[in-house]
């Protein structure tokens, strides 16, 4: 397989330092870094100007920021028209162990042999904070039957969905299922596109893959936390996910959101406005409908 690593950025150029040297140190070389420069407004782009690659890369630099949805759907698309087989998505703050595309290549060939021949829509890593620990913003969820494989004495578990933080796309099935919604811009891009991809074949979730994500803190989406400040991003993921329930079929999920919103707030002080916000946000998704986008028109 030829692969390409797809990495999206902003304005965090010290962390993307460390995401590229991890790259450039695989065991397994990558074959082309895609650097997709989301319109960075630091040193972003002088840094990437002058950097001394180790591996042959592509910078592509947004006129405006399009969010990860945007950029990764553009990294994905320059990887494509570049006849790669498999794309490696990460965000600038994953720092891959030496291994960790190694491992999630073999991970895919031996589900292939495994399922007969069919490869996996995509492979993801196991997820670490600094410490060590398990990442709580990233944890795949599995299949209904994810022991099935574990059974058969393999070292992997089938999943349904995962984030793009070390997740790794097979060329074909983007052909058949289509290019994730830019118009997401942030926040349930990932889950929504991975879900889609995983209705063709299941993906695998690989633990011997490691990767660091350099959150400053080890914590999951709790909308119990939802402030004036980072309301703008839960106001994506829940349009989004609302969205994501009407393009995949599955009306639960609306349900789910509902449901995690109440438990969360439950004896917080999340200010009416912040609530109501919320609530107009979800509504939004009920019309909001991207056209899905496949690789005829890229």
């Amino acid at each position: 397989m030829k692969v390409a690593a797809v990495v999206v950025t902003f304005n965090r150029r010290e962390l993307l330092e460390q995401t590229l040297s991890a790259l450039e140190a695989q065991t397994r070389r990558v074959d082309r870094l895609i650097v997709v420069n989301n319109a960075s407004t630091d040193d972003t782009r002088e840094y990437l100007k002058n950097r001394e690659w180790s591996a042959a890369a592509t910078v592509l630099t947004s006129a405006t920021n399009t969010g990860g949805a945007g950029g990764f759907t553009l990294g994905i698309e320059e990887a494509y028209k570049r006849g790669y087989d498999a794309f490696w998505l990460m965000d600038d703050d994953t720092v891959p162990h030496a291994d960790a595309l190694a491992e999630l290549l073999r991970g895919m060939e031996e589900a292939r042999e495994y399922r007969g021949g069919v490869l996996p829509s995509f492979a993801c890593s196991s997820v670490l904070w600094t410490d060590g620990n398990m990442c709580e913003m990233n944890t795949p969820e599995t299949v209904w039957d994810w022991v099935r494989p574990l059974a058969a004495d393999k070292d992997w578990a089938d999943v349904k969905s995962c984030s793009f933080v070390s997740c790794l796309v097979t060329r074909e099935s983007v052909e058949e299922s289509g290019l994730p919604y830019r118009e997401y811009f942030i926040w349930y891009d990932d889950a929504e596109y991975t879900t889609r991809l995983a209705k063709r074949t299941p993906g695998i979730y690989v633990p011997s893959s490691k990767v660091d994500h350099l959150l400053k803190e080890n914590k999951g989406v709790n909308y119990g936390e939802v402030n004036e400040s980072n309301i703008w991003k839960f106001e994506y993921g829940v349009r989004n996910q609302v969205s994501a329930a009407w393009s995949l079929r599955n009306p639960a999920m609306v349900a789910q959101i509902g449901e995690s919103m109440l438990k969360q707030m439950r004896g917080r002080a999340v200010p009416t406005d912040l609530k109501l916000r919320l609530v107009k946000a979800g509504l939004r998704g009920l019309v909001f409908h991207p056209r899905k986008r496949t690789v005829e028109d890229i």
